[in-house]
């Protein structure tokens, strides 16, 4: 795998695939660094996607069928047979555990590729493609209903994590609602939190934030809970890793507190997710994995050590919200409030 500076728009760049491999920007060093990789081997894209320079449930997604379009050339090049290529691909859909999309993406390349490489590079473009829409109409439909739920006003919200085109290409999920309100008008200010371990809300989401020239603030995780309940947010909108078919919603560890202080304060507490994120094979959240990631993520900040040597971690990397505390899922089709039949009157382009 080489990397190099982007020389183009870098957010055109998060996951492609460009002269048979896949071309990512590595997110580990945003915003310090645009770094673009150009991965050419089920190694590099595993190895990617585990240390986070590939993340996001939908971009995973995307990431996942690509990968087995790449795994189709490695295979041509080295001379695997079918169960050695098979075994290949199925490291990739396994590469994180949680988000639904990957393996979900995976399975639907995975399924065409006996018609031969094109056949499969083609499909996983097609996903790619169709990622992009679709996170332009649920950040569309989250904006229309967020403008009637939340209140008159231009609005403050509450997210976590970062949930735009770095991590579901287009416009996003969650951060894709937050940039539709801020076009039509509705959007006083963004609360960020910094989302530890990692500090996906520190690194990228006010990069992205900062890029659209959208006012924002940036907090400490422990604090969003009481500031919700000082009144400063109007609502929370976040994005998910995977939905259970009860309506349970898997997402970034802290989304949890977030929904607990959303409901005491009543405010909305709102779910912009791709449709691809519901699975309704995994009857509620009990039975979502919950990755847990190495400790040194959160013993060291930016490889610098914050804690005595030897000292453990819990380092799950989700929580599970339990539908009861979900006000509405926003998808690219519908309107869903747990619990609750279909609100059809909100199917509108």
């Amino acid at each position: 795998m080489r990397h190099e500076t982007a020389e183009n728009d870098p957010l055109d760049e998060v996951v492609t695939w460009r002269d048979g491999h896949v071309v990512a920007l590595d997110q580990t060093v945003l915003p310090h660094e645009i770094r673009v990789l150009h991965i050419t081997s089920v190694d590099d894209l595993v190895d990617a996607i585990t240390r986070l320079a590939i993340r996001g449930a939908p971009a995973l997604g995307v990431a996942g069928a690509l990968g087995v379009a790449l795994a189709v050339r490695q295979a041509q090049r080295q001379g695997w047979d079918e169960s050695r290529l098979a075994a290949e691909v199925e490291r990739v859909a396994d590469a994180r555990p949680t988000a639904v999309n990957l393996r979900r993406e995976v399975r639907a390349a995975a399924a065409v590729i006996r018609r031969g490489p094109a056949a499969g590079e083609a499909a996983a473009v097609a996903v790619r493609d169709a990622t992009i829409g679709v996170s332009r109409r649920i950040s569309d439909r989250g904006a229309r209903y967020l403008s009637e739920a939340a209140g008159t006003g231009p609005l403050t919200i509450h997210t976590h994590c970062n949930t735009g085109t770095l991590a579901c290409l287009g416009w996003g999920s969650a951060l894709g609602v937050i940039r539709a309100l801020h076009e039509q008008g509705d959007l006083r200010q963004v609360i960020v939190d910094e989302t530890r371990p990692l500090l996906q809300g520190a690194r990228l989401t006010c990069w992205e934030l900062g890029q659209l020239g959208i006012e924002h603030f940036l907090i400490c995780d422990g604090a969003g809970p009481f500031l919700i309940s000082q009144g400063l947010a109007d609502a929370v909108v976040v994005g998910a890793d995977r939905i259970a078919a009860n309506g349970d919603v898997a997402n970034k560890i802290g989304t949890y507190a977030l929904a607990l202080a959303a409901r005491q304060a009543g405010i909305p507490f709102v779910v912009a997710a791709p449709e691809s994120t519901i699975d309704d094979a995994t009857a509620s959240g009990k039975q979502i994995p919950i990755e847990r990631r190495p400790d040194d993520e959160v013993t060291r900040v930016l490889g610098v050590a914050a804690a005595p040597e030897g000292t453990r971690a819990l380092n799950y990397a989700f929580d599970v919200t339990p539908a009861e505390l979900v006000t509405a899922i926003v998808t690219e089709d519908r309107l869903i409030h747990p619990g609750r039949e279909p609100d059809t009157t909100a199917l509108v382009s």
